[in-house]
């Protein structure tokens, strides 16, 4: 009898967390449309797409043939470091020489070793759909702590793109490594863990300078929190670990070091633009064209900082503690998305650079004229301009359009919640 009673009283607490585990799914399913649309449950949705995503990403593994275009380079480039040479000017694989900074070096050395000197690609696959893996949850907690975007749009950030899933596990680019490294500096950033968070945003950044597109947005955080004086040292993270990790090379041939791995002039070739398809190519590689758009670049990026990022008497707390409020998230992915806007040309590559964002900076600020379907589809759009290969004027003029309906209200959605609202009526 007592025996007994002590096998109740084991099973006493799975009992109860089952039970409310039923209770919890019970109401989620009572409440089915509430968990499409409602930010609470981002959670729920976001471990039941992750969990298909392990399925898809092991079908399109095993089923969609891979195409290989940089992984030899990455592999011929990271072996001549590893055979001694670490001047940066002698470092070239099969598509040209080496253009990422060191952290590039480091990690794709250890992945290197990790597929057999490069060439267990299906080893380099199931390394990457982790990476996707870990991405998708480092997003997906970012937008449950903004608790912004109704889950159903999650199915669209995951399950429907062909193209980043083809940028992940089929082509094995390094763009996706730099932005799994930001989305963790982000999620520091959100726990204010500054020093952390500055330290991950410069491992990403030495992986592949497209991450400084979100430095503009940085600094305009660290400053808001910190003061000019404040900022410094979390400003002088990640300048010093640019240094010790380019140390080696730096010693070797530093001006061929910083020539190389942040050449902010380099020319891309017009065959491979996404964005600029419909302008001739004289003028897509003209100098003026360039400074014209970098003008452009750094104009809209001050008036989004004097005029949207900006709130008088709003200081960050307010940002970091009230969700209602929260615009912490949306500065450095408006900062990130302004550049990709202006960028002098778009690889397909490139399309995780914002891919992830697209869903906050579409649905995160309130914009009564931009309704739930005409969002679904400047996202179709853009997927489909991405999707087309080789791009064409219609596709590139598309994503423009897209862009433009994106910044429009991105500049028109942000404005003061009115002060007349209850707290209990503001969004969860």
């Amino acid at each position: 009898m007592a025996a007994g009673l002590r096998k109740r009283g084991r099973a006493g607490p799975a009992t109860r967390a089952a039970g409310l585990c039923g209770q919890w799914l019970r109401r989620a399913w009572q409440e089915r449309r509430l968990l499409l649309l409602e930010p609470r449950y981002t959670l729920l949705v976001a471990a039941c797409l992750c969990l298909a995503e392990v399925g898809i990403t092991f079908w399109v593994i095993h089923r969609v043939a891979y195409t290989e275009i940089d992984w030899k380079a990455y592999m011929a480039e990271v072996e001549g470091v590893i055979n001694g040479t670490y001047d940066y000017t002698q470092l070239q694989g099969d598509t040209g020489p080496l253009v990422y900074p060191a952290g590039f070096v480091y990690i794709f050395m250890g992945l290197y070793y990790a597929t057999d000197r490069g060439t267990d690609i299906r080893m380099a696959q199931h390394i990457f759909a982790v990476l996707y893996l870990a991405t998708l949850l480092l997003v997906f907690l970012i937008y449950h702590q903004t608790c912004k975007v109704p889950p159903f749009v999650f199915f669209f950030m995951c399950c429907a793109s062909y193209r980043v899933h083809s940028i992940f596990v089929l082509r094995l680019f390094n763009d996706p490594v730099a932005m799994v490294l930001l989305f963790l500096s982000v999620n520091l950033l959100l726990a204010q863990r500054w020093s952390w968070g500055c330290c991950c945003f410069s491992l990403a950044v030495s992986v592949k300078m497209n991450v400084l597109l979100f430095a503009p947005g940085l600094l305009f955080l660290l400053l808001t929190k910190f003061g000019l004086r404040g900022a410094l040292p979390k400003l002088g993270i990640c300048a010093i670990l640019q240094v010790v990790l380019g140390l080696p090379f730096l010693l070797e041939n530093p001006v061929g070091y910083l020539s190389r791995a942040f050449d902010l002039g380099r020319q891309f070739l017009f065959r491979w633009t996404v964005n600029w398809r419909f302008l001739p190519e004289a003028l897509f590689l003209h100098r003026a064209f360039h400074l014209a758009l970098l003008t452009a670049h750094l104009s809209v990026l001050l008036l989004f900082a004097l005029c949207r990022w900006h709130r008088t008497g709003e200081g960050i707390l307010s940002l970091l503690k009230d969700p209602s409020k929260r615009k912490f998230v949306s500065t450095l992915f408006t900062s990130n998305f302004i550049g990709v806007c202006f960028s002098r040309s778009l690889h397909y590559q490139f399309y995780v650079w914002y891919f992830h964002t697209l869903p906050y900076l579409l649905w995160a600020t309130p914009a009564r004229w931009l309704t739930h379907l005409l969002r679904l589809l400047v996202l179709g759009l853009i997927e489909l301009s991405w999707n087309t290969y080789p791009s064409t004027s219609c596709s590139s003029a598309a994503l423009h359009a897209c862009h433009a309906v994106i910044l429009l209200q991105l500049w028109m959605g942000p404005q003061p919640f009115p002060k007349t609202i209850p707290h209990s009526k503001k969004a969860h």
